[in-house]
């Protein structure tokens, strides 16, 4: 195919840095090499560096991180976000953030084609993708890992070394790892294999909850409408809650997930994740949402929560029945206001206090003592109704 300039997500990874040769030989157009800042730990200096010496006509960094916190994280915490029961959706959640990114940049640079470094076995290529069909159809999209033949790590690595590009993959830290505000992941190496228990030294984020202290922390975290503003009464900025939550998490030993999940290609796949600021909002957020939400409510609005967390998941970010629900989860959310209390324990977030001024629990219906506002009596009408089918059923059996 004929492109004039093409847009590379680039990290300066292995991958990617042989993708940006590979485009720059194999198209003979200008490569532009784009790098979200989404909270990893990175050395962007080195990151701009390395890309103009592997090819890069111009390398961009775009500061992301106050946009993927407000637009992209919180809402999916509103919404109880999490796949199989298990996944609080770290990658999957940045994907089109990057992409929308991305594709901004490629108008800006007069660019007519995008790239990204997604194999052809993962969810990714399909998170990216989508989103830049629904945000610009125009773009022709160049998908190296399914097109060319440097099928496997070992041809990366030879390509690497025959182009002088630095190679970042050693024995000692054989994983394939994403990082961000929300979580970092690893897949690869050992954990090919999910018999093998991950490498402590591996973690980045947390401490093992053997290793974490031995006195517990309170914290207590204050949400507006279901979305957290403070920290133990202070109002925080949503990037500067994150990376409290995060130290938080992680000194507590909290947040580390390793699962089996169903990607969306069809195959199972073995991850590794710390997310530990994740799961501490997580549990705060569904706490005070029990005395905040009608019963009803909430029954319906967790109906949806798999859904919802399979749009994300599958990379449906960008689509018409993804916003018809974040409206929805959204909505639900006008009373999930006050303060949760949290006790942080070797591994362990357990919520121990909650208050709200929208406040279903009433003290006075729900007490054990002597009340004058609920006649017990009522019970009796109450419960014969609802058996009325099963005593129907019972005198049918019995005839």
């Amino acid at each position: 195919m004929s492109v004039n300039k093409i847009v590379l997500a680039y990290s300066g990874g292995l991958d990617t840095s042989v993708i940006l040769k590979w485009l720059a030989n194999e198209y003979g157009c200008p490569v532009i090499a784009y790098s979200a800042d989404i909270g990893q730990k990175e050395d962007w200096d080195a990151v701009r560096a390395k890309g103009l010496a592997t090819g890069a006509e111009k390398v961009v960094v775009s500061d992301l991180r106050e946009e993927f916190v407000c637009d992209y994280i919180f809402p999916a915490f509103r919404a109880n976000a999490i796949y199989e029961g298990s996944y609080l959706l770290g990658t999957s959640l940045a994907r089109p953030l990057i992409a929308k990114e991305q594709v901004r940049i490629a108008a800006q640079e007069g660019a007519d084609a995008v790239s990204h470094g997604a194999t052809g076995k993962g969810n990714d290529q399909v998170r990216f993708e989508l989103s830049y069909m629904a945000l610009n159809p125009k773009l022709t999209v160049i998908a190296p890992w399914r097109i060319w033949d440097l099928n496997s790590r070992q041809k990366l690595v030879a390509f690497a070394k025959e182009h002088d590009i630095p190679v970042p993959v050693t024995k000692k830290n054989p994983y394939s790892s994403d990082e961000n505000l929300l979580h970092i992941s690893f897949e690869g190496g050992i954990l090919e294999d999910p018999w093998n228990e991950p490498d402590e030294d591996m973690f980045k984020l947390t401490v093992s909850p053997e290793k974490a202290p031995d006195k517990p922390t309170y914290i207590e975290i204050d949400f507006e409408r279901g979305t957290p503003v403070a920290i133990d009464g202070e109002r925080l900025a949503p990037v500067a809650l994150m990376t409290r939550l995060n130290s938080l998490g992680g000194a507590n030993g909290i947040g580390r997930l390793d699962m089996v999940e169903n990607r969306f290609v069809g195959m199972k796949s073995r991850g590794v994740y710390e997310t530990p600021g994740g799961t501490i909002l997580r549990a705060a957020h569904r706490d005070l949402e029990t005395i905040t939400l009608d019963r009803e409510v909430l029954n319906i609005r967790d109906s949806l929560v798999p859904r919802y967390s399979q749009l994300i998941y599958n990379g449906f970010w960008f689509s018409p029945e993804m916003q018809l629900l974040q409206r929805t989860m959204d909505d639900a959310q006008a009373t999930v206001n006050g303060t949760v209390r949290l006790k942080l324990y070797k591994g362990n977030c357990i919520a121990v206090g909650r208050k709200s001024a929208n406040s279903l629990y009433s003290e006075s219906f729900a007490t054990f003592e002597e009340d004058e506002v609920y006649n017990q009596a009522d019970a009796t009408g109450f419960i014969r109704l609802n058996a009325l089918r099963l005593r129907i059923q019972a005198h049918q059996r019995m005839k």
